[in-house]
């Protein structure tokens, strides 16, 4: 079965090319596309943090991993399944991010802590609420702890 998705917004932001490391200050500009009404974002000020659905679109299909490997190839991470990390290069090349919301303009989102480049189609926006997220401890393997420890810096 075949899924059609159309973007509903683009990323306006310095990152040109990607980079693991050191997302947590960059500001984006979410802006809608044409044919999205801007009347979408109503209320939209109102949250603190969104979550952002966003789509690979610079990762080829030769890169697409299906099995498991070490994060970011790295030999010192162990082997995992691609549904284990929060990778790439992943079979749909969809992303998922939560960031801060910093100001609502009309037709666009600045927002803070988005990890997705410059020209990123933008999928689906959500408002976090409280309620949609874990009410139990999470819990991660230690490896992932590492890979990520300057991944907001």
């Amino acid at each position: 079965m075949m899924y059609s998705i159309k973007p509903i917004a683009t990323v306006h932001n310095s990152r040109k090319e990607l980079v693991d490391d050191r997302w947590g200050d960059i500001l984006s500009t979410i802006q809608l596309v044409d044919g999205i009404s801007d009347h979408a974002l109503a209320g939209i000020n109102e949250f603190s943090h969104l979550e952002i659905l966003f789509y690979f679109n610079k990762v080829s299909d030769q890169k697409i991993q299906y099995n498991s490997r070490h994060p970011r190839n790295n030999k010192e991470f162990p082997k995992v399944g691609i549904f284990a990390q929060r990778g790439k290069n992943r079979p749909n090349k969809l992303g998922s991010t939560i960031v801060e919301l910093i100001e609502h303009k009309p037709r666009n989102l600045i927002v803070k802590g988005l990890d997705a480049i410059d020209g990123t189609p933008i999928i689906d926006i959500k408002p976090v609420m409280k309620e949609f997220l874990p009410c139990k401890k999470v819990n991660q393997p230690n490896w992932s702890a590492e890979l990520m420890k300057n991944y907001w810096q």
